[in-house]
């Protein structure tokens, strides 16, 4: 045989060899077995206490009491005695202009965003590239270019050109703005989720009012995105959303961020905050005339007077039995990524959920409610190692969500950003 032709033959093998085997095999395995902490998997189970966790190649291969748990002799042990370890906390609405704030929602815990709108090409390079490799930074599912179309045929242009782009939902706004700006028609959402549903999408929706909401639901909407804030919800209304499936984001936070700067909130001073802050927004929200503005603006009063109402309908339709599943609406200026999401789960506990409630609405419901849940949400068997340790048991006080140690995502540590 001649060298060029040897040459050819032995390519053409090692070509072949790497089809043929897995993944594992042509690259080093990474075994980690996660020891002494006690474990919330996010199924609803008691906690574990010291419980391993046993990733490889960053995702989860199997949980339990360490006396039941084997670790194979090749994995690294990493002690987390007396911490706690919680799945990854998922927001259901956010949103993601960059990487960059990717990385921010990561460093308080969020290691999964859904993106409800407007988000640039990086950030659908991001979307992309975590197909293949795990991210740095929290994964990132997303909606792209909020639709607002003002014909039927429009919404169905505007659908097939979203669906086209790749997105994962698709997002409409059915709101007035406190009646400074046009409705959109029933005909023209109705075109939308129709032809959404044609394609095999979702559609995610931003309401206020209850009237809204109601047919909304009627016409086939898959994701309420907002609380209802114009009046209490009442029994038929609860009873067809819980009988619906379709989950709900109350965002009480972003009601707070319309009226909260009318002074300098405690949390600028909290060093957590502080610690991944974005110092610009910061400086301008604290300008004395914006803050005069924000005592004297009338939709702020509106939204401030109004969040009793978003609080009281959270708990009523969890009551109906209606999925919870956390959101912020984080992204705009003022509200703040990652660290919001933390205030909103103690918020959603101050609304009337049990600390268990609030963290299953951003985990297992939230990946449930994003259909994620093959994947993410919880810490079980196949599922990636996305996960936070803590200092203190949250189910104890809804607070320690905050007492954070470290975020991990596929199994690998993150570094703040």
């Amino acid at each position: 045989m001649n060298r060029l032709l040897h040459t050819h033959v032995v390519v053409a093998l090692v070509a072949a060899t790497a089809v043929l085997l897995p993944h594992a095999a042509r690259s080093q395995s990474v075994t980690r077995a996660f020891t002494g902490a006690t474990l919330i998997d996010g199924t609803g189970s008691a906690p574990v206490r010291n419980a391993t966790l046993l990733v490889r190649d960053g995702r989860v291969i199997a949980t339990g009491a360490a006396s039941r748990v084997r670790i194979p002799a090749n994995a690294e042990r990493i002690s987390l005695a007396g911490k706690v370890i919680m799945p990854g906390l998922i927001n259901t609405h956010g949103h993601a202009s960059s990487v960059a704030n990717l990385a921010t929602y990561a460093a308080y815990g969020i290691t999964t965003v859904y993106s409800l709108g407007d988000e640039t090409a990086e950030v659908f390079a991001a979307r992309r590239a975590q197909q293949s490799t795990p991210p740095s930074h929290a994964r990132v599912f997303l909606a792209g270019p909020v639709l607002a179309p003002t014909t039927a045929a429009e919404a169905r242009q505007q659908v097939a050109d979203v669906v086209q782009r790749g997105v994962d939902i698709v997002k409409i706004r059915v709101d007035d703005n406190l009646g400074t700006a046009k409705k959109m028609s029933p005909e023209v959402y109705r075109a939308v989720i129709d032809e959404a549903h044609a394609r095999g999408h979702r559609v995610a929706v931003h309401l206020y009012y209850l009237a809204d909401a109601r047919a909304l639901l009627a016409a086939g909407a898959d994701f309420i995105a907002h609380s209802v804030r114009d009046s209490l919800v009442d029994a038929p209304f609860s009873k067809a959303l819980g009988t619906s499936g379709v989950c709900y984001t109350p965002t009480l936070m972003r009601e707070v961020s319309t009226f909260v700067y009318e002074s300098t909130p405690a949390f600028f001073a909290d060093s957590q905050f502080l610690a991944h802050a974005n110092r610009e927004w910061m400086a301008t929200v604290s300008q004395p005339a914006r803050q005069e503005a924000m005592r004297t603006s009338s939709s702020a009063q509106r939204y401030k007077a109004q969040l009793p109402v978003a609080e009281r309908n959270l708990k009523a339709l969890h009551t109906a039995g209606v999925t919870m599943a956390m959101g912020t609406d984080t992204g705009p200026m003022g509200r703040f990524q990652g660290y919001f999401e933390l205030m909103e789960l103690e918020m959603m506990v101050k609304a009337g959920l049990t600390p268990a409630q609030a963290l299953a609405s951003a985990t297992r419901d939230a990946a449930r409610c994003m259909r994620l849940d093959k994947e993410l949400g919880t810490l079980e068997a196949g599922k990636w190692a996305d996960f936070v340790v803590l200092n203190a048991s949250p189910l104890e006080r809804i607070e320690n969500v905050r007492r954070q140690h470290s975020v991990w995502i596929a199994g690998t540590r993150l570094t703040s950003p």
